[in-house]
């Protein structure tokens, strides 16, 4: 994997929690934000309940010449303030104008910094995004959109230090804003939000700190991370440090229409639920971000092949609730003495009172209908009631119960019409 192609799922860091559904600003979710990757002022009064100013990442290379060196990738978010003022400009939280709504707002400004460092040697780097402001529409008489930055100051510091054949590398990321902050908008004003890193190894490989080589285990115990955890990024010469724990070599699935900020995200949900919003909704969300407005867009337009997609695919046709989706189980279980499967009677007497619900069953008579394994290899056997006047229709849709075959009394009767369900 490139660094190109490494970018998209580290835009997932970026903006993961940037703003949650149902993306408008009048939504209680969204009036506390920045959930991940926040390096606060390190002067920061207890009242504005500002982050920890730093995070540092640790992990292992395997250098192939004493020369090597990495390429880093610092990237975070600037926040950005957009305030609404009415045509006397004063500031205002909203104005209604012909054929559209101006919503006061915290957006972002992406920033991707990069820095060269060789791993002979400790490398220390300045970091200074520089404020602005900026006005748009209107002239001095009507309502106009003012946009203002605050300036950051960080530090990056690298070094590198032996560990038997391997070099444990340390990146540290510090907020070094200078100035007291006592409230928390002004921490979060002079915060670096999103914060992860990208890093490219030359001459070098590094080794993966979720499951490292028998050699090199105790030197990656000895690495431990401080809000940034390593995982590979498709390759053993690119590395992503992320705010969040994530596996080796994370990927966007291929389904996936665009990013949702949404944290732990299922795409068909959220989508299902933008799509469902009212108009009034759907414009609020456009007026309070122009990526919530993208979300809407490209939920509105997707082909219903696309949509479909989202839902995943089976190489055939069995509906996903069929125990026959499943792996294949065993098509039987001996319960004593007698061969039970699909279509047999039992008798339940429910011993383990994991739901109370099982209490009810207790002597009634049911239908098998599959006899299954979970992952940890244990049997359970599903099942239907035989007096349910619904248990034709529990069957169609799979609503089934699952007991232990302990549980379970074979009926050796021959099973009649009634019995059949």
């Amino acid at each position: 994997m490139t660094v190109e192609a490494a970018r998209a799922v580290a835009d997932a860091v970026l903006y993961e929690g940037y703003l949650l559904y149902p993306y408008r600003a009048s939504a209680a979710k969204n009036r506390s934000r920045w959930q991940f990757g926040v390096l606060g002022p390190p002067a920061a009064t207890s009242p504005a309940f500002a982050e920890s100013p730093a995070m540092v990442m640790r992990c292992l290379l395997l250098p192939s010449v004493r020369a090597g060196s990495v390429t880093i990738h610092l990237r975070f978010l600037q926040l950005q303030s957009r305030q609404v003022e009415d045509a006397a400009g004063h500031p205002v939280e909203s104005l209604e104008l012909p054929g559209e709504t101006l919503l006061s707002w915290d957006e972002a400004v992406e920033h991707e910094l990069t820095f060269e460092a060789a791993l002979s040697d400790e490398s220390d780097f300045p970091v200074a995004v520089a404020g602005g402001t900026e006005v748009a529409g209107g002239t001095a008489e009507e309502p106009h959109v003012r946009r203002r930055r605050w300036p950051l100051s960080a530090r990056v510091r690298v070094a590198t230090e032996a560990d038997g054949d391997l070099l444990r590398l340390t990146i540290s990321v510090t907020n070094t804003h200078p100035d007291t902050v006592t409230s928390k908008d002004d921490a979060l004003r002079h915060s670096l939000l999103g914060t992860h890193l990208l890093v490219e190894a030359h001459d070098a490989t590094f080794v993966s700190m979720q499951d490292p080589p028998p050699e090199a285990a105790g030197a990656a115990a000895r690495c431990r991370p401080e809000r940034c955890w390593p995982v590979l990024a498709g390759s053993d010469r690119l590395l992503l440090g992320a705010p969040i724990i994530l596996y080796d070599h994370p990927a966007v699935a291929e389904q996936s229409r665009g990013a949702l900020f949404d944290a732990t995200e299922i795409d068909e949900i959220l989508t299902l639920r933008v799509m469902t919003m009212t108009d009034d909704e759907k414009a609020e969300a456009r007026a309070t971000d122009a990526r919530a407005g993208a979300i809407v867009d490209r939920c509105d337009r997707l082909s219903p092949g696309e949509l479909q997609s989202l839902h995943g695919t089976r190489l055939d046709d069995t509906p996903w609730w069929d125990p026959a989706a499943d792996e294949p189980g065993p098509d039987s279980v001996l319960i004593a003495g007698v061969r039970v499967g699909k279509g047999s009677l039992v008798r339940v007497h429910p011993n383990r009172r994991a739901d109370a619900q099982d209490l009810f069953f207790a002597g009634q008579k049911a239908r098998v209908t599959a006899v299954v394994s979970d992952v940890d290899g244990e049997t359970y056997v599903a099942l239907v009631l035989a007096d349910d006047p619904a248990a034709d229709l529990h069957d169609w849709y799979g609503r089934y119960f699952y007991f232990a075959p302990d549980e379970l009394e074979p009926i050796t009767e021959s099973i009649t019409e009634g019995d059949a369900c």
